[in-house]
């Protein structure tokens, strides 16, 4: 036996369910549903609702639907709905398989590479001899940040040299080779670059990867399903161009 439906308003002979108000909260912007997932947000998507039944008894008793404004909206409403509906019959039935989903993925293999990535710090001087100062200072012992705060002229510097995660490329070319050959946890040789003479040391690095089918399966077959939805959307309109004259001017 199913279920009975909560009656919760009636406006005129009109009702208006519980079920209702539920899929009118589920139908709206996602950033909003929370504001109504309450006592009084409910209250006011009920309000709501009433409202718009009461419109719709104003709009029969002056005969709105008689007007020819209100015509001509409803007939272009009806073509914007016959569009896509006509758009849904193309795509209906269209499904990927597990197999395909691997095709997709042996054919794209570069989008699921996972980068490389190195987490450091530096502190950059403008010459050799201020740098091998500061790297002697920090093999005796010296604090890194301390250091960077006092001598680095990069900006970083306010946040103890800290450059935070970065992808091979991101940094000039010798910074960029001496971070992704360090060992963690190291502290280089000054290193000169355009900008200067830095001292890095090195927190994390993890090495790129090329990830398994397995690891992007879902994705992949997303990406298959909607790659065979566009070919077959755009056969159906070759079709129907060949069936119908199209002229542009």
């Amino acid at each position: 036996m199913a279920e009975e439906r909560k009656l919760l308003v009636k406006v005129e002979d009109a009702c208006i369910y519980e079920d209702q108000v539920v899929e009118f909260i589920k139908r709206m912007d996602s950033n909003l549903v929370q504001q109504f997932k309450n006592t009084d947000g409910i209250a006011n998507v009920i309000g709501e609702l009433v409202h718009q039944e009461l419109l719709l008894l104003d709009a029969k008793k002056h005969n709105y639907e008689e007007e020819k404004e209100f015509k001509d909206a409803l007939e272009l409403t009806k073509d914007n709905l016959l569009k896509s509906y006509s758009f849904s019959k193309v795509l209906e039935g269209i499904n990927v398989t597990e197999e395909e989903a691997r095709d997709y993925y042996e054919k794209n293999k570069k989008l699921f590479n996972q980068d490389a990535s190195a987490t450091a710090s530096h502190i950059l001087v403008e010459t050799e001899e201020k740098a091998k100062e500061i790297k002697a200072a920090l093999d005796k012992g010296e604090n890194f940040e301390k250091l960077a705060k006092e001598y680095s002229t990069c900006p970083s510097k306010e946040n103890g040299g800290n450059l935070g995660t970065f992808r091979p490329g991101q940094m000039v070319k010798p910074f960029d080779e001496a971070v992704f050959s360090m060992e963690v946890g190291t502290i280089s040789e000054p290193i000169k670059t355009e900008f200067g003479y830095h001292i890095i040391q090195l927190h994390d690095r993890k090495d790129g990867r090329q990830k398994e089918f397995d690891e992007v399966k879902d994705l992949c077959m997303q990406e298959a399903l909607r790659l065979k939805q566009k070919e077959a959307y755009l056969n159906k309109i070759e079709d129907l161009k060949k069936e119908y004259t199209v002229t542009y001017y």
